[in-house]
């Protein structure tokens, strides 16, 4: 193009390109490859779409760059490509444009809409090493997009404008209509990034019409170049196969009212296609830049006080706040697998009356599917005043399912939890469900006490603040247990608030966890699971990796073939180990064994009797 970029826009309303990812999508290629990656791969692939969009009439094409930074490139083993990849996307797009149209690079969001915590410095030289390739390959400009957070954006604004004079648009992503992900209205998040940038915009995520809502509510500084690059509609799926509803002919109408919004950079994002492109120059070219008017200020209304809903409260101390005084036990009793709760709400009532401070229930452990533990949990606490302490695994739900799934808890009044990982659904009773694993039991941990500080997964503020009490699982059944308290004491940074054992069968390995854990700033509830049979200690001891079984415990197990008998053996055994944990530890953890619920209910009788009887002192850890 003869005219610079500023000039052109002073003049002109700017046609920018479509999509690049749904597009290469629609014609067949699998969206499970990196498509910055076809840049070096297959060339002409990227050259064709440029084309198509450039025939429809685009005067600006994006190159094929949105996620071909370090960070995004290393999850496809391809991060020493970073600047041969960005270079080859300029040159294809050169190639493709000519003289006929501008080249921006494109650089994306590196968080792209992952959690907000990142090394600042670092991020700053993943985007100067992306924008430097970009502009050694010779751009036009280059085109900031997709970023969800204001201070993500302001460093990448910070590394690009530290290389280069060339224009700079700046374009967010919305969540909601209005406020961008750290919760700061549009135009507060356009003025952080003014002073540094030729224009700022949307893109991505909202359609045409959410976005003109957003830009006639939003004051915008006059000196600043307005950018839109709407999704064709929502994403829907028809048939198996993603796709967008929006039909050329709406963008078409909805680009005119967007220019007299003052827009004078225009394309499209996700969804659309050169059809649409060509409908939206149509409009573009009956119109000259249009003097933005901004809204005029809105007179903020005082409202009457809206009543206070009242949550359920706590009515007694957490697990974590009676442990510090006095024994406090756990008991671990699994949801049914069957529909029938009758034996499992007669157990918990009995447990509960012999003392239990609170009845944990597991995740579909070992990958079996069980009743819901949120289901039950309620009931017996509203039935009953049983405090449930459900586990939360990492496995079943993404995270969009795990805030959900918490933030149902914290409205039921359920606040004391265990995170954990949960063992693979290939292990399991449905081996062909997947396994999510979003996030690790580390980060899970840490987002649930996010939710404490009144802030969302996704980073925005929240109306109340949770009050989760939230456990770990540790395993002291490993070669080196100096490593795995390392791996618990960053379980504890990450804000885990008490620990339960995975169950020790001897008294060696209570003094072992002791010694090891005694330095330790919360609690500790020791895992105690009574024998069941001689076939239940030879698996412990031959196949469960750290775990053994005395000789004489065996021999005293095999001797017992009745089963009713075998279980009474089982709890007398476990006395003894529980005499050692009890010297040591005020927190105990009973895990009950197949749903034999009485053998808990006897190990709670005999642990309450000890108490009483040695007057239990209130120095342990």
């Amino acid at each position: 193009m003869e005219q610079s970029v500023r000039e052109y826009m002073k003049e002109k309303v700017l046609l920018g390109d479509g999509a690049m990812a749904t597009y290469l999508y629609q014609q067949g290629i699998p969206v499970q490859i990196c498509y910055e990656e076809l840049n070096l791969t297959e060339p002409s692939v990227i050259e064709t779409v440029h084309r198509d969009y450039l025939r429809a009439g685009a005067k600006m094409i994006e190159t094929n760059t949105y996620g071909a930074n370090r960070d995004r490139l290393k999850r496809y083993g391809l991060e020493n490509k970073v600047v041969k990849m960005n270079r080859e996307a300029v040159k294809i797009a050169r190639q493709a444009a000519g003289k006929d149209a501008y080249v921006f690079g494109t650089i994306g969001s590196i968080l792209a809409g992952r959690m907000m915590e990142y090394d600042p410095e670092e991020y700053l030289d993943l985007y100067e090493e992306q924008a430097t390739a970009l502009l050694y390959g010779g751009v036009d400009g280059i085109l900031l997009e997709t970023f969800l957070d204001v201070h993500e954006l302001k460093l990448a604004v910070q590394a690009v404008r530290g290389l280069t004079d060339l224009p700079l648009f700046a374009q967010f992503s919305l969540l909601d209509v209005g406020q961008t992900r750290d919760a700061y209205p549009l135009s507060e998040a356009f003025l952080e990034v003014a002073e540094q940038v030729d224009g700022v915009g949307l893109n991505c995520r909202l359609g045409p019409v959410e976005i003109l809502r957003c830009l006639e509510k939003t004051p915008i500084p006059a000196e600043l170049q307005l950018s839109v690059f709407p999704n064709a509609g929502r994403l829907g799926i028809d048939d198996g196969h993603y796709k967008y509803k929006s039909h050329p002919d709406y963008f078409a109408k909805t680009a005119e009212l967007l220019i007299k919004q003052g827009v004078n950079l225009i394309g499209g994002c996700c969804g659309t296609t050169p059809e649409h492109i060509s409908e939206m120059r149509r409009v573009v070219e009956q119109y000259r830049p249009v003097k933005r008017i901004n809204p005029k200020p809105v007179k903020v209304v005082e409202e009457s006080p809206q009543p206070v809903i009242k949550l359920p409260k706590r009515s007694r101390p957490t697990v974590v706040e009676k442990v510090a005084t006095q024994r406090t036990i756990i008991c671990e009793f699994d949801t049914p697998r069957d529909l029938d709760v009758q034996d499992f709400l007669l157990g918990a009532r009995r447990l509960h009356e012999a003392g239990i401070d609170a009845i944990t229930m597991a995740d579909n452990a070992l990958a079996t599917t069980r009743m819901s533990n949120l289901a039950l949990g309620a009931l017996l606490k509203t039935k009953w005043g049983i405090d449930p302490l459900l586990h939360v695994a990492c496995r079943d739900r993404n995270l969009l399912g795990q805030q959900s799934h918490l933030m149902g808890l914290h409205a039921l009044g359920i606040d004391q939890i265990l995170v954990i990982t949960g063992d693979p659904t290939r292990i399991g009773d449905l081996p062909g469900a997947s396994s999510i694993y979003d996030v690790t039991s580390f980060e899970l941990i840490r987002m649930v006490k996010q939710l404490n500080q009144g802030t969302s997964f996704s980073g925005k503020p929240l109306k109340q603040r949770a009050q989760f009490v939230v456990g770990t699982a540790f395993n002291p059944h490993v070669r080196k247990i100096e490593k795995a308290v390392e791996r618990l004491e960053k379980k504890i940074e990450m804000g885990a608030d008490f620990v339960m054992t995975q169950p020790i069968y001897d008294t060696a390995g209570i003094q072992l966890l002791y010694e090891a854990t005694q330095h330790l700033s919360v609690p500790i509830f020791v895992g105690i699971m009574p024998l069941t049979s001689y076939r239940n200690a030879l698996f412990l001891h031959n196949e469960v990796p750290g775990i053994k079984i005395a000789d004489h415990v065996l021999a005293q197990m095999e001797q017992t073939t009745e089963p009713a008998a075998a279980r009474r053996l089982g709890v007398e055994i476990t006395k003894e180990v529980l005499d050692a944990a009890m010297e040591t530890f005020l927190g105990i953890y009973l895990i009950t064994p197949f749903s034999y619920w009485k053998m808990s209910l006897d190990l709670t009788s005999y642990i309450r009797e000890q108490d009483r009887k040695q007057n239990v002192a209130h120095d342990f850890k």
